[in-house]
């Protein structure tokens, strides 16, 4: 069913203001929205989409998203998609952001988003079961989900060389001898032109800012760094901060890694993808050089230098999805992708819930890098919290919106109530 593009712009709003969790629970929305409750695409086709985003660089949900909105309006619909997902998150880190350069820390902001994080690790554990439902089949499916769980919560192995195993799994284990549905392939000639389109909307403002500011100017280096993770960050947001970490604490020397870990915070508890936390990041370095307005410029960079590459990316990719999912080899590898997903998703699900319960998750050192939480900094209100949530939710089918609502306020009371 393809609805109206008003109510379509209607539900994408929607997402966008909802989309808490970082990638796990942003998927989670997308799957209950779109699959779930509105049928606006099949499980077949969400899988499939969800694939060929974890494949790409950058924020995979909001690319995911951005699929959706231009499978079902074209161009149009993707454009309203991708921006609703980014654009409320984005208005509110940078209303976090400025508050914070004037302030520090908000503790009533604090309060609220602590008590949203006990939700989404109900709303993600919802998610989680649903997807694997649907995706895992057989045996090799749940081994491939396992491995490639056991590989990056327990080992620590770089997400492309699991998602390139699962894909390798598939290639081999793909039955060649079924007959295929016959699509069509999408024109080159047209592919090309997007891509054209797209580099150029990208590229020239990029290269506009270096001759007008010069090398060496903050807001021109910004947009050199934000462009280049754009590219080379594959497995989502969380390789992203890790890259982002190295420029910008490290190397320049233009956050401390207090500031680091307070942007992450508030990225984590806001609408919108993870790498938003790249919009504070940006921000708060210039506002430091060039002052508040400075910051806003800063602000605009991030935005633009980090998600026109998403649009580049979906624009001349998507027309190929389908295409690429008929033919035998390809689907058993997209397959086996997706089983791998949900241990990706799982491996998410677990850190987020950690990181709720505990405050601060760390690898440990040696051969066996498993994520391992702070014991001594256990949150047993976080617990209580997460698991009422987890009923209204899951038993009382409250819905994402009155849960979020009263886990915010139940944060709020509870943080008063402490302090």
């Amino acid at each position: 069913m393809t609805p109206k593009f008003s109510d379509a712009l209607k539900v994408w709003a929607k997402i966008g203001i909802l989309s808490f969790g970082g990638p796990a629970g942003q998927i989670a929305l997308l799957h209950r929205e779109l699959v779930d409750e509105r049928k606006w695409l099949d499980e077949k086709s969400f899988l499939s989409a969800l694939n060929f985003c974890m494949l790409l660089p950058g924020p995979e949900a909001m690319q995911l998203a951005t699929y959706a909105g231009w499978r079902l309006h074209g161009v149009k619909g993707g454009l309203a998609a991708g921006l609703l997902f980014v654009l409320p998150g984005a208005a509110l880190i940078l209303g976090l952001s400025l508050f914070y350069s004037l302030f520090g820390q908000v503790p009533m902001v604090a309060s609220v988003l602590w008590g949203v994080k006990a939700a989404v690790v109900a709303i993600v554990l919802e998610a989680l079961l649903k997807v694997a439902k649907k995706a895992l089949k057989g045996g090799l499916d749940y081994s491939v989900a396992a491995l490639a769980f056991l590989a990056l919560f327990v080992f620590g192995l770089p997400f492309a060389l699991v998602i390139a195993v699962a894909g390798f799994i598939g290639f081999i284990s793909a039955q060649t001898n079924v007959n295929g549905i016959s699509v069509q392939a999408p024109p080159f000639n047209e592919t090309l032109r997007t891509i054209a389109w797209w580099l150029a909307l990208w590229l020239v403002p990029l290269l506009g800012l270096h001759a007008v500011l010069g090398q060496g100017h903050i807001l021109a280096e910004l947009s050199r760094i934000f462009s280049t993770l754009a590219v080379v960050t594959f497995g989502g947001a969380y390789s992203v901060l890790t890259s982002l970490a190295q420029d910008m604490v490290e190397q320049t020397r233009w956050l401390s890694a207090a500031e680091m870990m307070d942007g992450l915070a508030l990225a984590e508890t806001t609408p919108g993808p993870l790498i938003l936390v790249g919009q504070f990041v940006g921000f708060t370095a210039a506002a430091k050089q060039l002052g508040l307005w400075g910051g806003v410029a800063a602000s605009v960079v991030f935005l633009w230098m980090t998600f026109v590459p998403c649009f580049l990316w979906i624009f001349a990719g998507a027309p190929w999805i389908e295409y690429l999912s008929a033919i035998p080899r390809l689907k058993g590898t997209l397959d086996k992708i997706t089983a791998a997903v949900v241990g990706v998703i799982l491996n998410l699900s677990l850190w987020f819930a950690l990181q709720v319960l505990f405050g601060k998750v760390e690898r440990l050192p040696g051969r066996v890098p498993i994520w391992w939480p702070d014991l001594a900094r256990f949150d047993v209100a976080a617990l209580v919290l997460s698991l009422a949530m987890a009923v209204v939710l899951l038993w009382w089918k409250a819905g994402i919106p009155k849960t979020l609502v009263l886990a915010a306020a139940a944060g709020l009371m509870w943080q008063s109530i402490a302090t």
